[in-house]
Parts: structure tokens; sequence; C-alpha cells
């Protein structure tokens, strides 16, 4: 193994590597293969329609080969249930298909737990880093804090090390992340690194993944204290109907106010009501604050549940139509594992050639 420990590096140099990278997708998307995905904790919400899916089906319409991964062994890292795995994963592929990620087109959706030659990359990469480089993970450490862990087991531990599997299966080298995820792919990256020099002999078996930073905004739950997520009962679903939304959106929470101003720092809970309409939209937040001016918390939360439910009415009609058909689920993700567990066999015959381990 390298003496050299994981270098997390700095947050400036991932921005101009991604900047320089947004300027070649348009010129050129074969040249990038993106691993990305989910866990399937149940169905989405608009804060992952915003965050990535948006960004996803950019890609995708680019040209750029996708790979999801659908992260279902990760729910047992921190999570004691796994009864509703498997109805999580058809939610969270039906909201996929509604929100235009196209199996028909350069897009392959999988179950990480039916590529097992994806795994197998696990055991080599396992023998690239030192228990000192997993203790320094700060997403790990931070994942962690967040499920309130107070037994920590192996599966979480190394799952910076699983990912990297995940990524580099399918010799991905484009991978869309937030700030917070940079300490993964880092490591993805090293163990990259480290496997063409100890193996590769100077051979690059492994592209060493690319970030791709989103410029998504995190959007607050309805409480406007925490990010939105299901699990604090704080989220607008994907598939809630027009109904549903109005409701919650009238319990969101505001302030005393009555002027309408776009102000993040001091006015958190209005200026997620107004991202939210900025998003749907296209109007600027300060714009859309300036047209309710006065007619305070009411006429924002009329706003909010009429740009939302506008901008979500074809995507919703899409995922009612998907659900009709029972088999759909089944064909998309059967269509997914053949593709993924191809390009997996050959990749690993590569890796068994390198490493020795052909008879």
């Amino acid at each position: 193994m390298s003496s050299t420990a994981v270098e997390y590096g700095t947050f400036e140099a991932t921005v101009a590597r991604s900047a320089a990278i947004e300027k070649e997708l348009a010129s050129n998307p074969k040249k990038f293969r993106v691993l990305t995905g989910d866990r399937p904790t149940g169905a989405l919400h608009i804060g992952h329609l915003f965050g990535s899916l948006r960004n996803r089906v950019r890609l995708q319409n680019l040209g750029v080969p996708i790979y999801i991964v659908i992260a279902d062994y990760q729910v047992l890292t921190d999570r004691d249930t796994f009864e509703n795995i498997a109805a999580n994963v058809r939610e969270l592929t039906l909201d996929y298909l509604a929100a235009g990620l196209d199996p028909d087109k350069d897009t392959c959706i999988f179950p990480h737990s039916h590529i097992p030659e994806l795994n197998q990359l696990l055991l080599p990469f396992l023998t690239l880093v030192s228990m000192a480089e997993l203790d320094r993970n700060p997403t790990v450490k931070e994942e962690i804090q967040a499920a309130g862990l107070t037994r920590i087991n192996a599966g979480m531990y190394v799952y910076p090390v699983h990912q990297a599997a995940d990524i580099l299966f399918c010799k991905g080298n484009l991978v869309p992340v937030g700030k917070d995820q940079i300490p993964h792919l880092e490591l993805s990256r090293v163990i990259a690194r480290r496997f063409n020099d100890r193996f590769g002999r100077g051979q690059e078996v492994f592209p060493e993944p690319h970030p791709l930073l989103s410029e998504a905004p995190v959007i607050l739950g309805l409480d406007g204290g925490q990010k939105m997520s299901k699990s604090r009962n704080n989220a607008i679903m994907l598939g809630a109907t027009e109904d549903e939304t109005a409701k919650l959106i009238k319990k969101a929470k505001t302030d005393s106010q009555r002027q309408i101003t776009y102000d993040p720092a001091n006015r958190p809970e209005v200026a997620n009501l107004l991202l939210i309409v900025s998003l749907c939209n296209g109007q600027k937040p300060e714009k859309i604050a300036e047209e309710i001016g006065e007619q305070g918390s009411g006429k924002l939360k009329a706003t909010v549940t009429e740009a939302l439910n506008e901008h979500l009415r074809e995507l919703r009609q899409r995922r009612a139509e998907f659900a009709k058909d029972p088999n759909l689920v089944s064909q998309v993700l059967k269509k997914g594992t053949a593709r993924a567990r191809e390009v997996a066999q050959e990749t690993l015959a590569e890796v068994r050639k390198v490493m020795n381990m052909e008879f």
C-alpha cells in the first residue's frame, strides 16, 4: 500500500475541477460515465427532485452514460428494519421514471444487491486503505452522528470502500456530489490510484473519478429548521396529491413579519418557500418576494402551492400511469441488472488478470 495518506483536498480545488468538467460535458458527453444513486428508504420528495433528479435528467439528455445504483445494502448499515426494502425500491424506481430518467436511453438503473461481481471488488479494495484512513473520513462520522448510532457495525465503517466499488465497477469517472460527499469520493480516487500502482504496474485499470458539484440548493423541510427528510416528517413527496401538497404547505413554518423579503440568513423559513417557487418557475426569489410584498405568509403559501402543483403536475401524471403497470418496475430493474452485471463481469475479469488470479 502507498504510504501516502488520503488527502481530502480543498473545496476550492473541487469547485475548479467541477467547472472545467461542465465545459467539456456539452461538447464531449461520451467521454464521461456517471455513477450516482440513492438508498431505498422510501419514495422521494421535492428536495431530491431539485437536489439531484433534475441534474441526472440533464446529464442523460446531454448524452452522458449514467449508472444509477439503488443502494439497498446500505440501508442495513444504520437501520434495524429491512421489511420494506422491496416496496421502497419499487417506489424509488417509479419516482426515477416519472422524473424523466429513461432506461431506453443510456441510463442503467440497478439494485446493488443483484450485482455480485461489483461486491467482489470490495475485498481487494479493502487491502488498499488503512484503518486510520477510514477513521479520518468525516462523512462517515457525520452519518454515524446523524443516525444516533451507539453500536457501529462494520458495514457502516467500510461503506466508503463499498462506495468506491459502486463507482469503479463500471469505470465511472464522474460522480455528481454535494459538498458533504466529497470525502467519500476522494477515497474512491485514492483507491483507484493505489490499485493501478500496485496491481496495474502503470496500466490504468480504473479511472480516478471526478466530482461534479451541483449548484442545487439545500431545500429545508416545512418545519424550517432542518434539511427536508421523510424521516423528519417535514417533506413534500413527489407522489403526493395536489390537495395533500396544499395542506402540507399551509402548515409550513414562516415568521410574524407581514412584508415578504428574501433574506436566507435572517428569515430562513420564508426564504426556503421563496426558493421553492423560484425552482418551479425560474423567477428570482427576490422578484417573487417583491410581488408578494405586504400580502404576508398567506399569499406566500398560496404562491408556493400553485407553483409547486403546476410544476409537478406532469410528473405526477406520469407516475400514476407507470404505477398502473405491475410489471414495469421489474422489467426496468431486470434490464438494468443485466447490463450492470455484464459490465461488472468484464471489470472483474480484468481485475483478476492484473492480480494474477486467473487459473
